[in-house]
């Protein structure tokens, strides 16, 4: 099914939300694809389904509405088989996506370090923990231990705390130092002060321990107990979940496929979102983790420029430097420390999909090298969880982006015209 648009937008979180709808309204003809069925990204999803959603949130998705943007939720983009065109999958579906100018808005996922035990039941995500609540998992009364860095981390606990979840403990890996420098910064963004302060209010009573982080997790059949290094000592906690999370990690695989440049794991950007590639802009945890004030401005500048309305997007311009320097906080805040280096065992899966533990991996001097002997990243998830963790462990930096982007059907690989079909290396 082959659709052309001036605009084409990949990502419908805030950041994408905003690039198409500035873009439509600017007249370009805007379609906005997503891989869930419903669109806000991990911020705003929850949001937009619920009777009473977030003004901004509301506000923000009616605009779209308004400026007549085609929504392709639950299509998945996996290949790029030309310059100009991408193809996507659906659950029974397969689109070829024509666009004059492209914008990547593909958020970020949750940084996972492996631990012994971290394979176990109910040991999750922080944020994949919260979404399985917001879907039904029944958390009341459950003890639930979170643990890693970053702002999520509060997040997920305070929502959890209002769900009936018991947290013995929240855990950041980050000094008291670093935090206490990072709440001196906030002042001069009232927002960011708004959310602290909400979060105190939500968390207050729950312990909290910088310095401290997970060292096992412990259970028969599923998680009974988490073993935590605080403040230099080992100390058991027991526990029904362990909600575990290091922060963040863009999603550049797309713009990397793209030939778009990538430096420190970012996509780099001019000063209205251009790539280094033609026609291809890029906003939000892509370039650089800043939250959704950030994300907003980002893909407001990028749908604008994107639309050949760049003149309009410069007075965002100062806003955006104010809130990339609080992203540059973030990251120095957060930054993972060395003693993490030494959490696996020999025996700890590190790739979970093709059962590779850190033992077979420690003769490797590479992230290639690793793949072609052990297959480690060569499962489903497509190194997306194993390899922001060697890179962390090892210091390894991930060689190239193949196509299939994701687990495509058979069906969608055959129908692809002679001359875009994939190889078995994935090369077209």
């Amino acid at each position: 099914m082959p659709q052309t648009f001036d605009v084409l937008v990949i990502g419908g979180g805030p950041a994408g939300i905003a690039a198409a709808v500035r873009a439509a309204e600017s007249g370009a003809r805007v379609g906005i694809v997503d891989e869930n069925l419903s669109l806000g990204g991990q911020i705003w999803r929850k949001a937009l389904n619920e009777d009473a959603p977030t003004a901004e949130a509301a506000m923000w998705y009616q605009r779209l509405q308004d400026a007549r943007a085609t929504i392709l939720s639950g299509k998945r983009v996996f290949h790029r088989p030309e310059p100009g065109l991408l193809l996507a999958e659906g659950d029974d579906d397969l689109l070829e996506l024509r666009y004059g100018t492209l914008v990547v808005a593909t958020g970020a996922r949750e940084r996972f370090l492996p631990f012994p035990g971290w394979t176990l039941p109910n040991v999750m995500g922080a944020g994949g923990l919260q979404a399985m609540v917001k879907s039904g998992l029944p958390i009341q009364g459950k003890r639930v231990v979170v643990a890693g860095t970053g702002p999520l981390l509060l997040a997920v606990a305070a929502y959890l705390h209002q769900h009936g979840a018991e947290i013995p403990l929240v855990c950041d890996q980050a000094s008291w130092g670093s935090l206490a420098r990072f709440a001196m910064r906030l002042f001069g963004h009232r927002r960011k002060i708004a959310e602290a302060t909400r979060l105190k209010r939500d968390l207050a009573g729950v312990p909290f321990a910088a310095n401290t982080w997970p060292l096992a997790a412990h259970g028969r059949t599923a998680l009974e107990r988490v073993t935590i290094s605080r403040h230099g000592q080992s100390q058991e906690i027991s526990c029904d979940y362990l909600a575990c999370g290091f922060h963040l990690v863009p999603n550049t695989e797309l713009a990397a496929l793209l030939g778009c440049q990538i430096r420190n794991q970012l996509v780099q950007v001019d000063e209205y979102q251009q790539t280094t590639v033609r026609n291809i802009f890029c906003a939000g945890e892509p370039t650089g983790i800043g939250g959704v004030e950030l994300s907003i401005l980002e893909g407001q500048i990028a749908g604008l420029a994107a639309a050949g309305r760049a003149e309009q997007a410069r007075p965002l311009l100062s806003g955006r430097q104010k809130l990339r320097r609080f992203a540059r906080l973030l990251e120095q805040t957060f930054c993972l420390r060395p003693e993490l280096r030494t959490l696996p065992s020999a025996d700890t899966m590190v790739c979970r999909c093709e059962d590779v533990p850190y033992s077979r991996l420690q003769g490797h001097v590479s992230w290639r090298a690793a793949k072609l002997h052990t297959r480690c990243g060569m499962g489903p998830c497509q190194g997306r969880i194993c390899g922001p963790a060697t890179q962390f462990l090892f210091k390894w930096n991930p060689d190239s982006v193949r196509p299939p982007l994701f687990p495509a059907r058979v069906e969608s690989l055959a129908a692809l015209p002679p001359g875009r079909a994939l190889d078995a290396g994935g090369r077209p």
